[in-house]
């Protein structure tokens, strides 16, 4: 298993090319790329061109940094169609920017809407007609989570759409941020994902449906609002015994390409001993399960 780090608690403060850098100086030996507006930003074009793309691996490599895994976020199951043509072309390029850079993982969302729920999933799948041939050839793992606020948000139901796709390169992402949106326990979800779920993000959050659903209030109520923090391991109410006890239930810890990501976002005024705490602690935790 890779143990990565997430750089966008540090983008506000460093350059693209200074992430490998930043990682390695916080132990880490690998890094997720998420979006950046210089590389894959958030809906639009990729950035990079191959000058760039070469210049990051070069980083890289001078600092012994791998990356583990991209992240682009994209419309491509967004019910307008003008808007799911474009994110196909920009994934094309995503995908040729990720062979390019020797990486073999891809984690991205489901990029559609809740509330045109079966428009996206027919729109998911229009898109993955045309990308799915790509990603296979490549020899990519794709890997989907379901985000609060997408047209899937639910665990077993992003295990069944992604089922439906017949493929051994698409499989689950599954982020402890997002335990409370997900509705069915944690090891309920990895035990049906079984090998499909390569990837977790590692971060707290708090249980948005405590106090009877009064622990968060917006106004007016009723409002369709999806609430979750992206903390360290301990800030929230995450069962981390249940989490990490059924990544070794399944053999997750034990795989060569699995990825586990410190995903930490709220944090950023510490961001560096964030990182370093959320790396002993993985370390401590998947140490304990496996002895």
């Amino acid at each position: 298993m890779k143990i990565a780090l997430d750089p966008t608690p540090f983008h506000h403060s460093h350059g693209l090319l200074e992430f490998p850098q930043v990682a390695a100086d916080l132990g880490y030996e690998y890094m997720q790329l998420t979006p950046h507006p210089d590389f894959l930003p958030f809906f639009n074009h990729p950035k990079a061109d191959d000058e760039l793309v070469g210049q990051l691996a070069k980083a890289c490599r001078d600092v012994g940094i791998e990356i583990a895994s991209v992240l682009p976020v994209l419309r491509w199951s967004g019910p307008d169609e003008d808007a799911r043509e474009a994110a196909v072309r920009y994934w094309k390029r995503a995908i040729q920017i990720t062979v390019d850079l020797g990486v073999g993982t891809i984690n991205t969302e489901f990029g559609g809407r809740p509330e045109k729920a079966e428009e996206s999933e027919r729109a998911f799948y229009r898109s993955m007609e045309e990308l799915l041939p790509i990603i296979e050839r490549e020899g990519i793992d794709l890997l989907i989570d379901p985000h609060p606020d997408d047209f899937v948000e639910e665990g077993l139901a992003a295990i069944r759409v992604i089922r439906g796709l017949n493929s051994p390169n698409v499989g689950l992402v599954y982020v402890a941020a997002h335990t409370f949106h997900m509705k069915n326990p944690p090891l309920e979800i990895m035990r049906a994902a079984g090998d499909k779920l390569r990837l977790v993000h590692v971060a707290d959050t708090m249980d948005h449906r405590a106090s009877h659903g009064l622990r968060y209030i917006t106004n007016p109520p009723g409002n369709p609002v999806r609430v979750h923090q992206h903390l360290k391991i301990g800030d929230g109410d995450v069962n981390w015994e249940e989490f990490f006890g059924g990544l070794y239930e399944i053999g997750f810890l034990d795989h060569a390409d699995t990825v586990m990501v410190s995903s930490v976002f709220g944090e950023d005024d510490d961001a560096a001993e964030v990182s370093r705490y959320q790396l002993e602690t993985m370390r401590q935790r998947i140490a304990k399960e496996s002895a």
